[in-house]
């Protein structure tokens, strides 16, 4: 099978994560007979510095030419610490998902065993913790009509959203809900007690609901779902929310696992689809070959399903969770015996493509590298 994937390094730790995505992508290709063909993009800061521009034309045609998008991670401190700024590197995120209608962020969210003892929760509240948030992206808050006066002092955002905008993610959750290997429950999270575009969407999904009879929903507003994220995790199933709380909650969420590093996702909609680790550009350990990569890989096993290579998605998970049971793991979930991003990555691919012996020795494994004597 031959495939056309625009990779956009990006900012900050960006580059070094989806490095290790490629060596992954590369194990695969070269042990079931595929072929990924890369064209790389620029966007963000560094598509700032080099062209003045947070998303060249050059780069968003490339992405509606191609399968799929790996996308690294945007952002840079000279911007975020200037208000002033004018161009900024997340308003190329924001333009690709409206030029490319990615309406739909897939983010779900899986707790391991082996990283029980990093999150602050007891470990009898993360047994069993699977469930999936779909966060609207493109409306809402973030793309709102936004005003400040002459004098500064009195500004606005605006937030709206449409039936439209709606309907379409609220049929795409309710569908997921309803696939075999989910719970077909989903939960649709709102303050409808106070906000007039929650009170629509709890409007259209109830309209919705009869369509999805397999499908049991409930209703819960955002204070409440924040608080119950941290008590009753294993509650959830899919989990249907508006743009701004989506990214609150899906970030609240990471914790459960252990390291906001983990978390892979898909943005999805009527253009090509984009896959992306949740984290920032990180900038404070770009270069450093520390960064968790595993967010970038279990995002490329989101891509491999996307592109019905369902065989070789499963096969990088079941690599990514042999890694972390096996205590190979990075600097971020153990500050102490860590490995190196590069190492991780060379560690997956090795599994992907069968280059691991039985009879693994510890103490064999260089830093940088995955050479297993």
């Amino acid at each position: 099978m031959d495939k056309n994937i625009v990779v956009i390094l990006g900012d900050g730790i960006g580059p070094e994560v989806t490095k290790q995505s490629l060596k992954v992508l590369d194990a695969v290709s070269k042990k079931f007979g595929h072929e990924f063909h890369y064209s790389y993009g620029l966007m963000g800061a560094d598509a700032i510095d080099k062209t003045g521009n947070p998303l060249p034309d050059e780069t968003l045609e490339m992405c509606k030419d191609s399968d799929a998008i790996l996308f690294g991670a945007i952002g840079h401190p000279k911007y975020d610490n200037d208000p002033t700024a004018k161009v900024r590197p997340e308003q190329g995120l924001l333009r690709i998902r409206k030029e490319l209608q990615l309406y739909a962020n897939i983010r779900p969210i899986t707790t391991y065993p082996s990283l029980h003892h990093l999150s602050p929760l007891k470990e009898k509240n993360l047994e069993n913790v699977d469930f999936i948030i779909f966060r609207e992206l493109t409306g809402g808050i973030y793309f709102g009509e936004k005003s400040l006066n002459a004098e500064g002092t009195i500004a606005s955002d605006s937030c709206t959203y449409s039936r439209e905008e709606i309907e379409r993610i609220a049929h795409l959750a309710f569908h997921f809900a309803g696939k075999p290997e989910r719970r077909k429950k989903l939960t649709l999270v709102d303050k409808a007690n106070v906000l007039e575009t929650s009170r629509l969407w709890r409007k259209v999904v109830q309209e919705i609901a009869p369509q999805y009879s397999n499908v049991t929903v409930d209703y819960m507003f955002v204070d409440n779902a924040a608080m119950q994220i941290i008590i009753n995790p294993k509650q959830f199933d899919v989990i249907l929310t508006e743009n701004m709380f989506g990214d609150i909650l899906s970030d609240e969420a990471s914790v459960l696992t252990g390291s906001l590093g983990l978390l892979p996702s898909a943005s999805v909609g009527t253009g090509t689809v984009l896959f992306e680790p949740i984290h920032g550009s990180y900038p404070q350990a770009a270069g450093k070959d520390i960064a968790n990569p595993i967010g970038s890989i279990l995002s490329t096993a989101m891509m491999l399903q996307y592109l019905s290579m369902e065989e070789e998605a499963a096969l990088v998970r079941e690599a990514v969770a042999w890694l972390l049971n096996a205590k190979f793991v990075t600097k971020d979930i153990d500050p102490i015996n860590y490995y190196f991003t590069s190492t991780i990555g060379d560690l997956v691919s090795d599994y992907v493509a069968d280059r691991l012996p039985n009879d693994m020795n510890r103490s064999n494994i260089e830093l940088r590298k995955s050479t297993l004597i």
